[in-house]
Protein backbone atom coordinates (compact mmCIF):
# COMPACT_ATOMS: atom_id res chain seq x y z
CA UNK A 1 0.00 0.00 0.00
CA UNK A 2 3.05 2.30 0.85
CA UNK A 3 4.46 1.31 -2.70
CA UNK A 4 1.68 2.38 -4.48
CA UNK A 5 0.87 5.38 -2.56
CA UNK A 6 4.49 7.13 -3.25
CA UNK A 7 4.04 6.07 -7.02
CA UNK A 8 0.84 7.82 -6.99
CA UNK A 9 2.55 10.77 -5.30
CA UNK A 10 5.17 10.89 -8.04
CA UNK A 11 3.12 10.54 -11.00
CA UNK A 12 0.53 13.37 -9.76
CA UNK A 13 3.58 15.47 -9.36
CA UNK A 14 5.06 15.20 -12.53
CA UNK A 15 1.90 15.94 -14.08
CA UNK A 16 1.55 19.01 -11.80
CA UNK A 17 5.48 20.12 -12.34
CA UNK A 18 4.74 19.39 -16.49
CA UNK A 19 1.61 21.60 -16.48
CA UNK A 20 3.51 24.37 -14.76
CA UNK A 21 6.47 24.33 -17.64
CA UNK A 22 9.32 22.41 -15.29
CA UNK A 23 11.70 24.11 -13.57
CA UNK A 24 11.29 27.88 -13.14
CA UNK A 25 14.18 30.61 -14.36
CA UNK A 26 15.05 33.16 -11.71
CA UNK A 27 13.29 36.67 -12.43
CA UNK A 28 14.84 40.30 -12.59
CA UNK A 29 13.95 42.59 -10.05
CA UNK A 30 12.67 44.64 -13.28
CA UNK A 31 10.30 41.84 -14.29
CA UNK A 32 9.34 41.25 -10.60
CA UNK A 33 8.23 45.27 -10.73
CA UNK A 34 6.95 44.99 -13.30
CA UNK A 35 4.54 42.10 -12.63
CA UNK A 36 3.51 43.90 -9.24
CA UNK A 37 2.57 46.67 -10.91
CA UNK A 38 -0.07 44.48 -13.31
CA UNK A 39 -1.03 42.67 -10.63
CA UNK A 40 -1.92 45.72 -8.21
CA UNK A 41 -3.80 47.60 -12.18
CA UNK A 42 -5.84 43.98 -12.55
CA UNK A 43 -7.28 44.08 -8.57
CA UNK A 44 -8.02 47.78 -9.32
CA UNK A 45 -9.61 46.90 -12.16
CA UNK A 46 -11.75 44.02 -10.58
CA UNK A 47 -13.18 46.88 -8.21
CA UNK A 48 -13.45 50.32 -9.97
CA UNK A 49 -15.97 48.95 -12.64
CA UNK A 50 -18.29 47.93 -10.35
CA UNK A 51 -18.34 50.20 -7.80
CA UNK A 52 -18.58 53.03 -10.78
CA UNK A 53 -21.54 50.87 -12.30
CA UNK A 54 -23.60 51.05 -8.79
CA UNK A 55 -22.76 54.81 -8.01
CA UNK A 56 -24.55 55.09 -11.52
CA UNK A 57 -27.31 52.98 -11.20
CA UNK A 58 -27.71 54.31 -7.47
CA UNK A 59 -27.77 57.95 -9.30
CA UNK A 60 -30.21 57.11 -11.87
CA UNK A 61 -32.59 55.64 -9.32
CA UNK A 62 -32.67 58.54 -7.70
CA UNK A 63 -33.63 60.95 -10.25
CA UNK A 64 -35.98 58.78 -11.59
CA UNK A 65 -38.24 58.63 -8.56
CA UNK A 66 -37.37 62.01 -7.38
CA UNK A 67 -37.56 64.16 -10.70
CA UNK A 68 -38.96 61.20 -12.64
CA UNK A 69 -42.31 61.09 -11.30
CA UNK A 70 -41.86 57.32 -11.02
CA UNK A 71 -44.99 56.07 -8.55
CA UNK A 72 -44.28 54.38 -5.32
CA UNK A 73 -45.85 50.89 -6.29
CA UNK A 74 -43.15 50.84 -8.75
CA UNK A 75 -40.26 51.93 -7.84
CA UNK A 76 -39.75 52.97 -4.07
CA UNK A 77 -37.03 55.91 -3.61
CA UNK A 78 -33.84 54.99 -2.49
CA UNK A 79 -34.51 56.74 0.90
CA UNK A 80 -37.38 54.82 1.46
CA UNK A 81 -35.29 51.13 0.68
CA UNK A 82 -32.78 51.79 3.28
CA UNK A 83 -35.07 52.81 5.77
CA UNK A 84 -37.29 49.67 5.66
CA UNK A 85 -33.36 47.94 5.70
CA UNK A 86 -32.22 49.87 8.19
CA UNK A 87 -35.38 49.47 10.64
CA UNK A 88 -35.49 45.74 9.42
CA UNK A 89 -31.52 45.06 10.50
CA UNK A 90 -32.11 47.33 13.84
CA UNK A 91 -35.22 44.88 15.14
CA UNK A 92 -33.51 42.04 13.97
CA UNK A 93 -36.17 40.50 12.03
CA UNK A 94 -34.45 41.15 8.94
CA UNK A 95 -31.28 38.79 9.70
CA UNK A 96 -33.14 36.22 11.42
CA UNK A 97 -35.22 35.73 8.50
CA UNK A 98 -31.82 36.06 6.68
CA UNK A 99 -30.30 33.10 9.10
CA UNK A 100 -33.12 31.02 8.43
CA UNK A 101 -32.11 31.12 4.28
CA UNK A 102 -28.43 30.50 4.86
CA UNK A 103 -29.11 27.19 6.73
CA UNK A 104 -31.95 26.21 4.59
CA UNK A 105 -29.43 26.46 1.49
CA UNK A 106 -26.22 25.27 2.74
CA UNK A 107 -28.45 22.42 4.23
CA UNK A 108 -29.41 21.96 0.48
CA UNK A 109 -26.07 22.37 -0.65
CA UNK A 110 -24.16 20.27 1.36
CA UNK A 111 -26.89 17.29 0.62
CA UNK A 112 -26.25 18.00 -2.90
CA UNK A 113 -22.70 17.73 -2.79
CA UNK A 114 -22.74 14.01 -1.20
CA UNK A 115 -24.93 13.03 -3.73
CA UNK A 116 -23.66 14.60 -6.91
CA UNK A 117 -20.16 13.96 -6.56
CA UNK A 118 -20.21 10.66 -6.40
CA UNK A 119 -23.26 10.55 -9.05
CA UNK A 120 -20.86 12.39 -11.47
CA UNK A 121 -17.87 10.18 -11.10
CA UNK A 122 -19.73 6.99 -11.31
CA UNK A 123 -21.39 8.39 -14.26
CA UNK A 124 -18.05 9.24 -15.84
CA UNK A 125 -16.47 5.55 -15.12
CA UNK A 126 -18.88 3.29 -15.32
CA UNK A 127 -21.68 3.18 -18.30
CA UNK A 128 -23.94 0.67 -16.76
CA UNK A 129 -24.24 3.60 -14.25
CA UNK A 130 -24.67 6.06 -16.77
CA UNK A 131 -27.12 4.57 -18.95
CA UNK A 132 -29.44 3.54 -15.77
CA UNK A 133 -29.09 7.06 -14.15
CA UNK A 134 -29.10 9.44 -17.07
CA UNK A 135 -32.26 9.25 -17.93
CA UNK A 136 -34.06 9.62 -15.18
CA UNK A 137 -31.55 13.01 -14.03
CA UNK A 138 -32.71 13.95 -17.34
CA UNK A 139 -36.43 13.63 -16.54
CA UNK A 140 -36.09 15.28 -12.71
CA UNK A 141 -34.32 18.54 -14.39
CA UNK A 142 -36.42 19.01 -17.27
CA UNK A 143 -39.29 18.80 -13.91
CA UNK A 144 -39.49 22.52 -12.20
CA UNK A 145 -38.79 22.16 -8.44
CA UNK A 146 -41.69 24.07 -7.76
CA UNK A 147 -43.89 21.28 -9.11
CA UNK A 148 -42.24 18.84 -7.06
CA UNK A 149 -42.81 21.16 -3.39
CA UNK A 150 -46.29 20.26 -3.09
CA UNK A 151 -45.76 16.08 -3.30
CA UNK A 152 -43.16 16.71 -1.07
CA UNK A 153 -45.12 18.65 1.22
CA UNK A 154 -47.93 16.05 1.20
CA UNK A 155 -45.30 13.04 1.47
CA UNK A 156 -42.96 15.18 4.78
CA UNK A 157 -45.27 17.91 5.50
CA UNK A 158 -44.11 21.53 6.25
CA UNK A 159 -41.14 22.54 7.53
CA UNK A 160 -37.65 22.64 6.73
CA UNK A 161 -36.92 19.34 5.47
CA UNK A 162 -39.03 19.54 1.85
CA UNK A 163 -37.26 22.93 1.57
CA UNK A 164 -33.42 20.87 1.82
CA UNK A 165 -34.58 18.26 -0.45
CA UNK A 166 -35.81 21.58 -2.96
CA UNK A 167 -32.66 23.20 -3.05
CA UNK A 168 -30.82 20.13 -3.18
CA UNK A 169 -32.71 18.85 -5.94
CA UNK A 170 -32.04 22.83 -7.83
CA UNK A 171 -28.53 22.59 -6.96
CA UNK A 172 -28.04 18.75 -8.17
CA UNK A 173 -28.59 18.59 -11.85
CA UNK A 174 -25.35 21.19 -12.78
CA UNK A 175 -23.47 19.52 -10.41
CA UNK A 176 -23.52 16.08 -11.29
CA UNK A 177 -23.20 17.22 -14.95
CA UNK A 178 -20.03 19.39 -14.35
CA UNK A 179 -18.19 16.48 -12.02
CA UNK A 180 -18.47 14.08 -14.58
CA UNK A 181 -17.15 16.02 -17.70
CA UNK A 182 -14.54 17.07 -15.36
CA UNK A 183 -13.53 13.34 -14.68
CA UNK A 184 -14.60 12.30 -18.37
CA UNK A 185 -11.69 14.79 -19.25
CA UNK A 186 -9.03 13.49 -17.88
CA UNK A 187 -6.67 12.09 -19.87
CA UNK A 188 -6.47 8.24 -20.44
CA UNK A 189 -3.20 8.08 -20.59
CA UNK A 190 -1.97 9.47 -17.30
CA UNK A 191 -4.44 7.52 -16.08
CA UNK A 192 -2.99 4.30 -17.79
CA UNK A 193 0.47 5.07 -16.90
CA UNK A 194 -0.28 5.51 -13.48
CA UNK A 195 -2.17 2.37 -13.24
CA UNK A 196 1.39 0.73 -14.80
CA UNK A 197 2.80 2.02 -11.85
CA UNK A 198 0.35 0.03 -9.04
CA UNK A 199 -1.63 2.99 -8.79
CA UNK A 200 -4.94 1.51 -7.84
CA UNK A 201 -8.20 2.26 -6.05
CA UNK A 202 -8.54 5.30 -3.24
CA UNK A 203 -4.77 5.65 -4.37
CA UNK A 204 -5.80 6.46 -8.45
CA UNK A 205 -8.83 8.39 -6.74
CA UNK A 206 -7.25 10.46 -4.32
CA UNK A 207 -3.68 11.08 -5.94
CA UNK A 208 -4.18 11.18 -9.59
CA UNK A 209 -7.94 11.41 -10.54
CA UNK A 210 -9.14 14.03 -8.09
CA UNK A 211 -6.29 16.59 -8.81
CA UNK A 212 -6.81 16.32 -12.22
CA UNK A 213 -10.80 16.59 -12.37
CA UNK A 214 -10.44 19.24 -9.77
CA UNK A 215 -10.98 22.70 -11.34
CA UNK A 216 -14.51 20.86 -13.08
CA UNK A 217 -14.93 19.85 -9.54
CA UNK A 218 -14.80 23.21 -7.96
CA UNK A 219 -16.60 24.63 -10.50
CA UNK A 220 -19.41 22.33 -9.78
CA UNK A 221 -19.25 23.18 -6.32
CA UNK A 222 -18.94 26.88 -7.03
CA UNK A 223 -22.22 26.59 -9.32
CA UNK A 224 -24.12 24.81 -6.93
CA UNK A 225 -23.62 27.06 -3.68
CA UNK A 226 -24.74 30.18 -5.81
CA UNK A 227 -27.61 28.20 -7.22
CA UNK A 228 -28.12 27.05 -3.38
CA UNK A 229 -29.92 30.63 -2.25
CA UNK A 230 -32.62 30.05 -5.61
CA UNK A 231 -33.11 26.67 -4.44
CA UNK A 232 -34.13 27.59 -0.51
CA UNK A 233 -36.01 30.52 -1.93
CA UNK A 234 -38.39 28.34 -4.07
CA UNK A 235 -38.85 26.19 -0.91
CA UNK A 236 -39.35 28.77 1.10
CA UNK A 237 -42.19 30.32 -1.39
CA UNK A 238 -44.20 27.03 -1.41
CA UNK A 239 -43.86 25.63 2.16
CA UNK A 240 -41.97 28.23 4.54
CA UNK A 241 -45.30 29.52 6.09
CA UNK A 242 -43.90 33.17 5.83
CA UNK A 243 -39.91 33.03 7.21
CA UNK A 244 -37.00 33.22 5.77
CA UNK A 245 -36.42 35.57 2.75
CA UNK A 246 -39.05 34.01 0.68
CA UNK A 247 -41.24 35.03 3.63
CA UNK A 248 -40.80 38.21 3.41
CA UNK A 249 -40.96 38.37 -0.59
CA UNK A 250 -43.98 37.33 -0.15
CA UNK A 251 -45.27 39.46 2.36
CA UNK A 252 -44.06 42.47 0.79
CA UNK A 253 -45.65 41.20 -2.45
CA UNK A 254 -49.36 41.20 -0.77
CA UNK A 255 -48.88 44.12 1.68
CA UNK A 256 -47.83 46.21 -2.15
CA UNK A 257 -44.83 47.21 0.47
CA UNK A 258 -42.48 47.66 -2.55
CA UNK A 259 -39.77 49.21 0.22
CA UNK A 260 -39.51 46.19 1.86
CA UNK A 261 -39.26 44.28 -1.79
CA UNK A 262 -36.66 45.73 -2.32
CA UNK A 263 -34.29 46.06 0.87
CA UNK A 264 -35.14 42.07 1.02
CA UNK A 265 -33.37 41.87 -2.41
CA UNK A 266 -30.66 43.78 -1.04
CA UNK A 267 -29.94 41.20 1.61
CA UNK A 268 -30.25 38.44 -0.86
CA UNK A 269 -27.63 40.37 -3.34
CA UNK A 270 -25.41 40.58 -0.12
CA UNK A 271 -25.45 36.75 0.43
CA UNK A 272 -25.19 35.97 -3.53
CA UNK A 273 -21.91 38.00 -3.25
CA UNK A 274 -20.96 36.28 0.19
CA UNK A 275 -21.67 32.83 -1.45
CA UNK A 276 -19.50 33.62 -4.89
CA UNK A 277 -16.49 35.25 -2.79
CA UNK A 278 -16.14 31.99 -0.46
CA UNK A 279 -16.55 29.40 -3.45
CA UNK A 280 -13.72 31.77 -5.05
CA UNK A 281 -11.77 31.55 -1.93
CA UNK A 282 -12.20 28.21 -2.04
CA UNK A 283 -10.57 27.65 -5.47
CA UNK A 284 -7.95 30.00 -4.59
CA UNK A 285 -6.76 27.49 -1.26
CA UNK A 286 -7.25 24.56 -3.79
CA UNK A 287 -4.87 26.24 -5.89
CA UNK A 288 -2.55 26.65 -3.47
CA UNK A 289 -2.93 22.94 -1.89
CA UNK A 290 -2.64 21.36 -5.40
Amino acid sequence: MSVTTSTSQDVSLEIRTSARGGKKKPLSSSYTKARATLNATQRLLLVVPPVVLALLLLLGWYVSTTYGHVSNLILPAPADVFAALSDGLTAGWLLSNAWITIQESLLGFLLAVVVALPLGYGLAKSRLIAATVQPYLAAGQAIPAIVIAPILIIWVGYGLVPIVILCMLVVLFPMVITTELGVRSIDPALVDAARVEGASGWAMLARIEFPLALPAILAAVRTGLTLSITGALVGEFVSAGGTGLGGLLLQAQNQINTALLFATLIILAVLAALYYSSSWLLMKLAAMIY
